[in-house]
């Protein structure tokens, strides 16, 4: 799987260094789609760009397989486990701290998808709020 894993990020690598494969959105949709508190809008048809995106309809059967698990794989170890462990982070210093103001800053990819840290919030009861670019706090 790993071989695998690694072929077909080299091949990804390589096809968009040729030209004949292009990321359907460009950095400014990215910055424009953060700024709006919108990261799960439909410029991400994958749960999260974080992973690779193995599944190609061009793979054989078996190596469609193959490719579904890693993606499964990497999608709960890499993202959701982590989106966890730090919204549970962020709980336990509220909840250890409750007379203090904490300021938490992630990159975008806690906030695109499914199980994202605020999910993990929510989950836990509080409250979350965007705070659109420009807003005072």
């Amino acid at each position: 799987q790993v071989v695998f894993a690694l072929n077909q990020t080299l091949l990804q690598q390589e096809s968009l260094r040729a030209g004949s494969f292009q990321i359907p959105y460009t950095t400014e949709d990215l910055i424009k789609h953060y700024n709006c508190g919108d990261l799960s809008s439909i410029i991400f048809n994958h749960d999260t760009s974080q992973v690779p995106n193995f599944i190609n309809a061009t793979l054989p059967a078996h190596e469609r397989i193959t490719a579904q698990e890693i993606d499964s794989y990497f999608r709960q170890e890499l993202i959701y486990k982590r989106n966890e462990r730090m919204g549970r982070r962020v709980k336990d210093l509220l909840e250890e701290h409750p007379d203090k103001s904490f300021f938490f800053a992630f990159g975008a990819g806690h906030f695109m998808g499914n199980n994202t840290v605020i999910d993990v919030l929510k989950r836990e009861g509080y409250e979350v709020e965007h705070t659109p670019a420009g807003q005072a706090i």
